[in-house]
């Protein structure tokens, strides 16, 4: 049985949640109605990355569609929640009201920032100020699922908080990345190199992460424009060796 709901021209905040609640209900869609925070904690991310990806088009049509499909995850895990009797969609929206306000005390209160940097040190002192009684150390507020060159900056910046600048002698960092590249491969090994290679990141100022992106599109740029032009020249490149496709990417 079909189930009674009223189309409009346009959709508000507590359509999309009666929306939400209709597909979880009993007569709803049944993938929607299996759905936990664990089966869609891939979908978070995904969702949030799409976003970032329009935004790097400059793509304000895609941004707006991946900021709902964001928006989807946000309400889809508030509407689990409110079955659970864990918390609700409003409890997330005054969560946040109340965290802007506090940690803008700079606006709403009497303390003074007059730049961007300013405004973040009044963020931090009243995150600190909030965190103080629950959080044990310094690093513990890092999340262990952000990807990890973007986790060891995070990690870095927050040493940084204590006057540990991990970044701060450039020229250490190479030597020991050179170091290490004497060694004999290993997990271990390659992890301390990307670490320090992060830190070499954050000594010019550079993002690690967006870095690495930047040049793994430009070595899809040059792969895709080695693979047309073979294409172009009767090459089957399904049979081609490695060093036949390295020197096509050298072209």
């Amino acid at each position: 049985m079909a189930i009674s709901f009223v189309r409009k021209a346009r959709y508000d905040m507590n359509d999309l949640l009666e929306i939400m609640r209709l597909l979880r209900s009993p007569d709803g869609c049944p993938w929607d109605r299996e759905q936990t925070h664990r089966s869609l904690r891939t979908n978070l991310v995904e969702e949030a990355y799409e976003a970032v990806e329009a935004i790097d088009r400059g793509d304000a049509a895609g941004l707006r569609e991946e900021l709902g499909d964001v928006l989807l995850q946000v309400v889809l895990h508030a509407c689990i929640a409110e079955e659970e009797s864990a918390f609700s969609y409003g409890d997330v929206v005054d969560g946040l009201a109340r965290k802007l306000v506090e940690r803008h005390p700079h606006v709403f209160g009497d303390v003074v920032a007059d730049s961007a940097e300013g405004a973040l040190d009044s963020w931090n002192a009243a995150k600190r100020r909030e965190k103080g009684t629950t959080q044990a150390g310094l690093l513990d507020g890092v999340p262990h699922a952000l990807p990890a060159l973007m986790r060891a900056d995070k990690v870095m910046s927050r040493a940084k908080r204590v006057g540990l600048n991990v970044a701060a002698d450039a020229d250490g960092i190479r030597e020991r990345i050179a170091a290490l590249a004497q060694q004999k491969p290993d997990s271990e090994t390659v992890g301390e190199m990307l670490f320090l290679t992060t830190a070499l990141a954050r000594s010019v100022r550079a993002d690690a992460e967006e870095a690495l992106a930047l040049s793994t599109n430009r070595f899809i740029d040059r792969f895709a424009a080695a693979e047309a032009q073979l294409t172009a020249d009767g090459r089957d490149v399904s049979a081609l060796t490695a060093a036949e496709w390295q020197k096509a990417l050298e072209k």
